[in-house]
């Protein structure tokens, strides 16, 4: 009579090894593969957004959308002007019923018609938007702005919108007459920390960097090089939003800018 041969433990357990190695090295290529897939997407995202902001200077005489968020006459936006969405508060504290309310209340909804476009898939739960435009693009009056389309004499080299990730108020803002980020020195961790909710740090998504979307259309991903970048971008304490010398911070103002108001050290 045969008797059939089962697994000794030694065996399954060689086996139950083969397969927690595989998998380890399995899942962070996954990872990375499902990351890169939702980069691509909010590249997608900020090239429709950018789009839809060059289809309203076409048929608005080259005048350039408010990049502010809120309504016409609410500070800083002109009364015969609209902001490109409206304002809704914080993400945290605020519906998402009335953050998409916003969205399609503003004046750029009508050539961007999916409020899904709105928001990075790496967004937080509750989020409905994580893009805005920069203050030079009609924004916050914290430099030299363009309201007309034909003040922009390098349009593939001028940035219009981020994925900036937790959005305030007004349009998302670098100095432009100092070697800085916008806000102060992180005294307290975090994006929700009371002193941290207004700052506007550079946004760090996707590994490291995020999208823009130019002047003429077109959108790239930019990866931050120096680590003073990642360290203000996640608002960790210490971290400081003066950083002489950083090529990241000066690739960021020129693109919003056009040029440095001042000049670099290093």
């Amino acid at each position: 009579m045969c008797k059939s041969r089962a697994f000794t433990l030694i065996e399954l357990l060689v086996v139950i090894a083969i397969i927690a190695v595989l998998m380890a090295i399995l899942i962070p290529t996954l990872n990375r593969a499902r990351e890169q897939g939702k980069r691509a997407a909010c590249l997608n995202n900020v090239t429709q957004l950018g789009l839809a902001w060059v289809l309203y200077a076409d048929d608005n005489d080259n005048k350039i959308v408010n990049g502010c968020t809120g309504k016409g006459g609410e500070n800083p936006i002109p009364a015969d002007e609209d902001g490109w969405v409206h304002w809704a508060g914080y993400t945290d504290t605020t519906r998402e019923a009335d953050q998409i309310k916003a969205i399609k209340e503003g004046a750029l909804f009508s050539y961007c018609k999916s409020e899904k476009l709105y928001k990075c898939p790496t967004g937080l739960r509750g989020e409905m938007r994580t893009y805005a435009i920069v203050d030079s693009m009609n924004g916050w009056p914290s430099g030299p702005r363009i309201k007309n389309r034909m003040q922009i004499a390098r349009p593939g080299e001028r940035a219009v919108f981020l994925d900036e990730g937790w959005v305030t108020f007004a349009s998302w803002s670098v100095p432009y007459d100092r070697e800085a980020w916008w806000g102060s020195t992180v005294t307290v961790a975090g994006i929700l920390a009371a002193d941290n909710r207004h700052k506007d740090p550079p946004p760090v998504r996707h590994g490291n960097g995020t999208n823009f979307s130019f002047a003429d259309g077109h959108s790239e991903y930019w990866k931050w090089k120096d680590p003073r970048t990642t360290s203000y971008g996640r608002l960790e304490v210490g971290s400081t939003p003066n950083q002489p010398g950083n090529p990241d911070l000066h690739r960021v103002q020129k693109a919003v800018w056009g040029k440095l108001g001042y000049t670099p050290t290093g």
